[in-house]
């Protein structure tokens, strides 16, 4: 499974970056490709390039504020949840998105 997404909380600091690291390690942990790109309060960081969007099997959105560029997902399917379901559950997220795009 190949999942992009983007990561970003209300400050833009420590949650965005938290999610992020929950989601890539659950990922590791399933045997998944995982690249989350996070936008805060110092702007784009590991931004996901257009190689990333195209081999995406799904686009997580963890955010609790809106996000910029979504529009490069178009065509991709998308799951929006807030930031803490990235932190506080990123493997049942993960295996619910599995069982959505196996059906």
């Amino acid at each position: 499974m190949n999942i992009i997404g983007i990561t970003s909380c209300t400050c833009g600091i420590a949650h965005t970056y938290m999610a992020r690291e929950k989601l890539i390690e659950t990922g590791k942990k399933l045997g998944w490709s995982v690249k989350i790109e996070t936008q805060g309060s110092g702007g784009i960081e590991y931004p996901l390039t257009a190689e990333d969007i195209q081999n995406a099997d799904c686009v997580i959105l963890a955010t609790d504020v809106a996000v910029s560029g979504t529009e490069r997902f178009k065509g991709k399917p998308v799951v929006k949840v807030p930031v803490s379901v990235a932190i506080k559950s990123p493997e049942h997220l993960l295996k619910q998105i599995e069982q959505k795009l196996n059906k």
